[in-house]
């Protein structure tokens, strides 16, 4: 089974990169179960242009919601409330799951968006930037997942290479090291993916 859960250790630190990379290599579907933010286009656009995936592999988002911010105030800013029964992944295999931010995100006020991945018994994968602080982000990124009894399929870096922070990460926090993929300029879906065949082992999300 290949499904997986693509979360992010913090906003803006090249989630949906990764997720279209992984979407494409593995030919999966995907879906961006909350899309905060319309004005730059949604994420299921940008991963619709880098990784290839047919229209039939691009899964509705549950809610888009106008404003750039945390799903919770997106919601409240749009008159609507985000109802976690509407948030299951489908069952289609291989699936890839993007979360909204990071993993503490409020869904709504009582609802953390870590507590409804809990639910969903589907491994994740922690993409994280290789930049000053990543070590701390994500030691407390898998600890709160540990805490929770979620799976964590593997760490994926976004970035240039930090050796000595992306190995003490993996010993430290007892994950798997998917992987590192470059910064890549320029952003085509063909670079992504020759990015991503060099960074990653396929196999490893079979």
């Amino acid at each position: 089974m290949s499904r997986f859960v693509v979360a992010g250790t913090d906003t803006g630190i090249g989630k949906t990169v990764f997720a279209a990379a992984l979407t494409g290599a593995i030919g999966a579907t995907y879906w961006k179960p909350v899309q905060s933010g319309l004005e730059d286009g949604t994420d299921t656009d940008s991963v619709a242009a880098l990784s290839g995936a047919t229209p039939d592999r691009l899964l509705p988002e549950a809610y888009r919601l106008v404003t750039p911010c945390s799903p919770h105030r997106a919601a409240e800013i749009d008159g609507v409330e985000i109802d976690p029964d509407r948030l299951t992944p489908p069952q289609n295999d291989p699936l890839v799951v993007e979360l909204a931010g990071g993993l503490m995100v409020p869904l709504t006020l009582g609802l953390l968006t870590i507590d409804l991945v809990a639910t969903w018994g589907l491994p994740v994968i922690l993409v994280a930037r290789t930049a000053l602080g990543t070590i701390n982000h994500c030691l407390l990124s898998i600890e709160a997942m540990r805490s929770r009894g979620i799976a964590i399929h593997g760490i994926a870096f976004v970035g240039e290479s930090v050796p000595d922070s992306e190995a003490t990460i993996a010993a430290m926090g007892a994950v798997r090291q998917l992987g590192r993929l470059d910064i890549v300029e320029p952003l085509t879906r063909e670079t992504l993916a020759a990015a991503f065949a060099q960074g990653f082992d396929r196999a490893d999300f079979a």
